[in-house]
This record gives structure tokens, C-alpha cells and sequence, in this order.
């Protein structure tokens, strides 16, 4: 896994607990019922803090799940258009 997949996890870890690491990386919110609108709200959040992006709530419905997000979240990284602050861990 590279360093956004990881800090990714520790957001979706945050919100979803009791899931495993393979669950996490996996998880789609058709398919995991505590994946309400609250914790949408409340990971989106963490994301933005955590990663320091800014996440458009208009886009929440398109992030449905892990790799959804992952995509979001690297894609703009990638083509330069926005910036995700890398920790130095």
C-alpha cells in the first residue's frame, strides 16, 4: 500500500472501526450498513482534516467506497490541479 492508501485507512478506521484492514480496503456503502449519511458526513470530515484536501459535499455521493474515495482523493495529486499534504511520518 503507498502512503495515501494507508492515511486512508486510518480515516475509514476512525469511522468504521471494527473492520479489518482487508474489510476496509474493500468497503462499499451499498453494501456496509453503518455507512449512513452521518458517518459520510463525519469521514468527510476526517478526510479533510486529516489529509488536509478540500472535499465538495456535492461529491459525497460519489464516494461510495474505499477505493472510490482513494481514487478522489490521488487523482488530483496525480494531474497536479490540487494538493494533499504528505505527513512526515
Amino acid at each position: 500500500m503507498n502512503d495515501i492508501e494507508n492515511r486512508l485507512v486510518e480515516c475509514f478506521s476512525a469511522v468504521f472501526p471494527n473492520l479489518s484492514r482487508e474489510q476496509m480496503t474493500a468497503l462499499d456503502r451499498d453494501s456496509t450498513e453503518a455507512w449512513d449519511s452521518i458517518a459520510g458526513v463525519t469521514l468527510v470530515s476526517i478526510l479533510q482534516q486529516e489529509l488536509q484536501v478540500d472535499i465538495d459535499l456535492t461529491d459525497l455521493e460519489h464516494l461510495s467506497s474505499f477505493r472510490a474515495v482513494f481514487a478522489y482523493v490521488a487523482e488530483p495529486i496525480g494531474s497536479g490541479s490540487a494538493q494533499v499534504n504528505q505527513r512526515a511520518d
